[in-house]
């Protein structure tokens, strides 16, 4: 019986969670009743509940949702839109068309998100440690080229000169900031990297998608780690899409460039076996 018990309470305490309860006719999340949350949360409140363990407050809930709307979709040059759509015309059904994808939002593309909140992060713990903001942001971005990469996370864009993606989200910060929902400490920071790359390039180098939305995220208090799973999740409504659409074309093994146009081959020239 001891045996028995024992084993129970170890299968009980195996997966344990703090996330959801199961019992038969009985489904609580977080301690609520899925049956109210049904009808009554939106989606973006709902992730907000899973991660974060409540539901988030109005004007928390508007500006996280702005966040994930403005990240579903860049277009097929984008990497992870393109692959879902040749992984499609390979055969994959929409679930490995999706998977194919979002395996592909790495650190060079889908983490410039996580990166620029942990930047912004330094230039924080800098500033709570006595540095006024324009010190501490030229501290801290002379550490990360030191450390990491000459390129800063979210700011500048190959395809846009100005994002406009960017401009609307950070006008939906300020709102929050005179509203007092947000601090603005995050937004202050960001826009004092863009200030000091102005001033070292002697040309604008605006705050693009990931840097407006690091601000979103930092601001309401996500974990920077938690910026990119987000971010992922955005997407995959992007990536989804594109995959639904090339389902419905009769092409097949599409590759990365059209047919008629040839690659540059930069081997060596044609020879045999001896």
């Amino acid at each position: 019986m001891t045996q028995a018990f024992d084993a129970a309470k170890l299968a009980a305490e195996y997966w344990s969670t703090s996330i959801i309860d199961i019992h038969p006719g009985s489904i609580k999340v977080r301690g609520f009743p899925i049956q109210e949350l049904i009808g009554n949360v939106s989606f973006p409140q709902m992730i907000w509940l899973m991660l974060r363990g409540e539901l988030p407050d109005a004007a928390q809930a508007r500006l996280f949702e702005a966040a994930l709307v403005a990240s579903v979709d860049h277009g097929p040059h984008a990497p992870s839109i393109a692959i879902s759509r040749m992984a499609t015309s390979c055969g994959l059904p929409l679930n490995g068309a999706m998977a194919s994808a979002i395996n592909a939002l790495d650190d060079v593309h889908g983490g410039a998100g996580q990166q620029a909140v942990e930047l912004y992060d330094s230039i924080a713990e800098r500033m709570e440690a006595g540095a006024a903001l324009e010190e501490a942001v030229e501290q801290g971005i002379d550490a990360f080229t030191a450390e990491q990469d000459k390129y800063l996370p979210g700011f500048g864009h190959r395809f846009h000169p100005v994002d406009p993606r960017a401009i609307r989200l950070l006008s939906l910060v300020d709102e929050g900031v005179e509203q007092k929902s947000i601090s603005g400490r995050y937004a202050a920071i960001a826009r004092g990297i863009e200030a000091l790359l102005k001033q070292r390039k002697n040309k604008p180098v605006p705050m693009n998608i990931d840097g407006a939305t690091a601000v979103i995220y930092a601001e309401l208090g996500f974990a920077p780690e938690l910026a990119r799973g987000v971010f992922c999740l955005s997407r995959a409504v992007g990536i989804l899409s594109h995959a639904w659409e090339q389902r419905g074309r009769n092409e097949r093994n599409k590759g990365p460039m059209p047919r008629q146009m040839n690659y540059t081959y930069t081997g060596k020239p044609e020879r045999h076996l001896s």
